[in-house]
């Protein structure tokens, strides 16, 4: 493995095109949106993606998905057990996470488990910090109304619906989404987080939504139009992190209309002397 050395931002474009980008189970499952129309995805979401990407590559992953799962363990606890069991060294047990799930040693984990003996409470801060997604205009959220075809249970009268035949679906008409994060070479250190495992969550934010689909995001629905990847020539950063991503803009060629597509924007990088963006093409 070799030992990162340089500080590392990226940023990746999204285009979510009539999908549910992130829904908010405390609104009926509508997709997330601000105040002021703005579309979100919350960084949870996102890591989510990123780990079951993770997966897809062989790579081990602690934090996983009920329906995902590869292993065989029910919880989180069992998970930890069967690796961590009996190391009280604080330093020992976080070392020895982080060498066993590529998600631990990437994003942190907290270790906090109920057990019948005195156990250890860890906390692992990890290299690669994500931002909510944003959207870069105002989105449209659209509803409809849906029905099963059959009852799911039986009625009180044969023949008549039940109320769970019927139910509602939500989604962005069109979205322009921003995933911003980056890379610490300090908390990478500590996390043993190397320069192959930054080259994982590069493709793994490459190809996002690959093997993502659902009936909320059919197939085709989310896609990843752009990566951009800068790596700096230092540990600290040649530029704050707030400077690099903002060097990306992206604004609509005609602000008195709603942006229907992608051709509708105009996606720009300003020059930083000195620290130029590798752009990978999204899947």
């Amino acid at each position: 493995m070799t030992k990162l050395q340089n500080k590392i931002d990226f940023a990746a474009v999204l285009c979510v095109n009539r999908a549910n980008a992130n829904g908010d189970p405390l609104n009926g499952n509508r997709p997330r949106t601000d105040y002021n129309g703005y579309g979100e995805m919350s960084d949870v979401c996102i890591k989510r993606k990123i780990r079951n990407r993770m997966q897809d590559l062989g790579q081990p992953v602690f934090v996983q998905s009920e329906d995902r799962c590869d292993d065989g363990f029910g919880s989180l606890s069992e998970r930890a057990s069967s690796v961590l069991k009996g190391i009280k060294d604080r330093e020992l047990y976080a070392k020895t996470a982080c060498e066993t799930w590529l998600d631990v040693r990437t994003f942190g984990q907290v270790f906090a488990f109920k057990d019948s003996s005195k156990g250890v409470s860890v906390g692992v801060r990890g290299p690669v910090s994500v931002h909510q997604a944003i959207s870069v205009s105002p989105v449209e959220v659209e509803s409809l109304q849906i029905t099963k075809s059959v009852n799911g249970e039986k009625g009180e009268k044969g023949g008549n619906r039940t109320s769970d035949t019927m139910g509602m679906k939500h989604f962005v008409r069109f979205g322009v989404y921003v995933v911003k994060g980056s890379i610490n070479v300090q908390l990478a250190e500590k996390t043993g987080f190397s320069y192959e495992d930054a080259q994982i969550v590069k493709e793994c934010l490459r190809t996002l939504f690959v093997n993502d689909a659902s009936s909320a995001r059919p197939e085709g629905s989310m896609e990843v139009v752009k990566l951009y990847w800068w790596e700096h020539n230092c540990k600290d950063g040649q530029y704050s992190s707030a400077k690099v991503h903002r060097s990306l803009t992206i604004t609509p060629k005609d602000p008195s209309r709603i942006p229907e597509s992608l051709e509708d924007y105009v996606i720009t990088v300003q020059p930083l002397e000195g620290l130029e963006p590798e752009i990978l093409d999204g899947v």
